[in-house]
């Protein structure tokens, strides 16, 4: 994710997410399995997946050197994409990815072609909080630009397509 700025470009990928982005799929994601939210953030995605009752593994590790759970639920950081799906394709377990819609139409994203994906659209964007060095900056307001999806392999989803009521 980026912002422009009148004298550089800035590229932000400090983007926390919101206990409603979990509440609004718990009921695909699977109560019998260790969930391993990989990607640590603030710590607080992983404290939310708990409260709604999964088992998780949810430490500041780093994802590209470590392999744990029996699925992957995370919201990446965007920036980051093409390397995690190409890590995504050697761990080959489920997951669960909140990614921008648009990271559908990528050249890296068709190394999934032949796999088969399945994608919950949410009712409503997901409002992200934004944090620079590790603090909301002032006057942010949580309201999203873009849409996502949550990205889904291995899931075994009633269909390829969801839509969220």
């Amino acid at each position: 994710m980026a912002t422009f700025n009148t004298k550089s470009f800035i590229k932000h990928d400090c983007y926390m997410t919101p206990k409603s982005a979990w509440d609004n799929i718990k009921q695909h994601i699977p109560k019998n399995k260790v969930i391993w939210e990989a990607f640590y953030g603030d710590g607080k995605s992983g404290s939310y997946l708990t409260e709604l009752g999964f088992n998780v593994i949810h430490e500041p590790i780093d994802f590209f050197e470590n392999d744990k759970g029996e699925i992957i639920v995370t919201n990446p950081p965007f920036s980051k994409t093409k390397e995690i799906l190409k890590r995504l394709l050697v761990l080959d377990k489920p997951f669960i990815l909140i990614l921008p819609s648009s990271k559908i139409n990528t050249s890296y994203f068709r190394e999934w072609k032949n796999k088969h994906i399945q994608i919950i659209i949410p009712k409503k964007r997901i409002h992200f909080e934004k944090l620079v060095n590790g603090i909301k900056p002032e006057k942010w307001k949580n309201a999203c630009n873009f849409d996502c999806f949550y990205y889904c392999y291995k899931m075994d989803l009633p269909s390829d397509i969801v839509w969220l009521e």
